[in-house]
């Protein structure tokens, strides 16, 4: 299989640094120790409210990094505008809603297709790579095939939530349908991640899949970061991550 690649979100650096104002912790100096421990790309959200990312630093992540920067958003007129003009590497098109803590579930597709489809096609003429966040449903992937979506991220978390609680017969149907809905994406043409509270324990069974090709991590990361350090943090995640590969 290929190598997997890593993925690291750095929002809530930001959200640690939003908790007292000021300027520490940087979330680009995150992203750039990042980079050089191997990550392959950085992802960051730039929310509505801007609770944890805010434009500086999508101005400043832009300049900075030599790896490629997963820009995601929702899909508004402002986000759309923003992603216009930076023409980041790759957009991953999110639901938000204001009252969530953390992203809830994956973007309703098939409902708003073709609101969806005009909105992705100027990100794709300007050479931005397209990313749907969806669960792993039939419906939905079909849907973001449809309106031209080059990739779908699978929203893990049903799968990480149902291990954290000891629901392992949930946990196994959740892995099950993102097994199958990965092989499913993968046969349409789709390019292929996954993510959303992986761990070290939820990390492998998810890395095994031949079909993913990315994986993007940042709240777990992050967090063992304050007793490891994120470079130590991140060689763990790759070293679970390569050995699932073999």
């Amino acid at each position: 299989m290929s190598k997997l690649r890593l993925g690291v979100n750095i929002d809530h650096v930001a959200t640690v640094r939003n908790a007292r104002g000021g300027d520490t912790p940087d979330p680009v100096r995150a992203a750039k120790l990042a980079e050089e421990a191997g990550a392959d790309g950085i992802t960051a959200h730039l929310r509505e409210d801007r609770r944890h990312i805010g434009d500086a630093d999508i101005d400043a992540l832009m300049d900075a990094l030599t790896v490629p920067l997963n820009f995601e958003m929702a899909a508004t007129d402002e986000m759309q505008k923003i992603a216009l003009r930076h023409k980041p590497h790759a957009v991953c098109i999110v639901p938000e809603k204001r009252e969530e803590r953390t992203t809830e579930g994956g973007l309703e597709v098939a409902r708003e297709e073709n609101q969806l489809a005009h909105f992705i096609a100027p990100l794709r003429d300007a050479g931005c790579r397209v990313s749907i966040f969806i669960a792993a449903d039939q419906r939905q992937i079909e849907a973001a095939h449809r309106i031209g979506a080059q990739v779908i991220e699978l929203h893990t978390g049903a799968y990480c939530d149902a291990h954290a609680e000891g629901d392992f017969a949930t946990r196994d149907i959740e892995l099950e349908k993102m097994r199958d809905m990965a092989a499913l994406a993968h046969s349409l043409g789709l390019e292929v991640h996954a993510g959303h509270g992986l761990t070290y324990d939820t990390v492998k069974p998810v890395a095994a899949f031949p079909e993913v090709m990315e994986l993007n991590i940042g709240h777990f990361l992050i967090g063992e970061s304050i007793f490891r350090g994120l470079q130590p943090a991140m060689a763990e995640m790759r070293r679970l991550m390569d050995e699932a590969r073999t």
